[in-house]
């Protein structure tokens, strides 16, 4: 299974950003896939998963109600659009995927395989 990454660049604050993943390997539809995030000097952190059929998502308080994730079983696509964006943003974002029908906690641990990242970096 390989993840990529792309989308990710400079933007100003408040403005907006839409990442996605395109996922190759089997069985894309019975994967829960999420985005976390990585600021320089700073542990890798939860931002939101999406369960298999899109139908559970998980947020972390920052980012609820300015991203939203959602995924396309049929192009084996997982999207991160983010609006409103902050300084506090600025990360690199990586996406990630595991293969279970549930969506398993917020913990880089839980994920199988992952993306290289793509830079965002959101101006003051």
């Amino acid at each position: 299974v390989q993840l990529v990454e792309s989308g990710g660049g400079l933007v100003q604050a408040g403005g907006s950003l839409r990442l996605s993943c395109a996922v190759s390997g089997r069985n894309f539809s019975s994967y829960a896939l999420v985005w976390f995030r990585q600021a320089l000097g700073k542990e890798r952190e939860f931002v939101v998963a999406i369960n298999w059929s899109g139908g559970s998502r998980s947020y972390e308080g920052s980012v609820k109600g300015r991203f939203s994730i959602s995924r396309d079983n049929a192009k084996n696509t997982v999207s991160l659009q983010m609006n409103s964006l902050k300084p506090e943003d600025t990360a690199v974002y990586y996406c990630a995927a595991r293969g279970t029908t549930l969506l398993p906690p917020p913990r880089a641990s839980e994920y199988t395989y992952w993306g290289q990242g793509t830079q965002v970096t959101v101006a003051s």
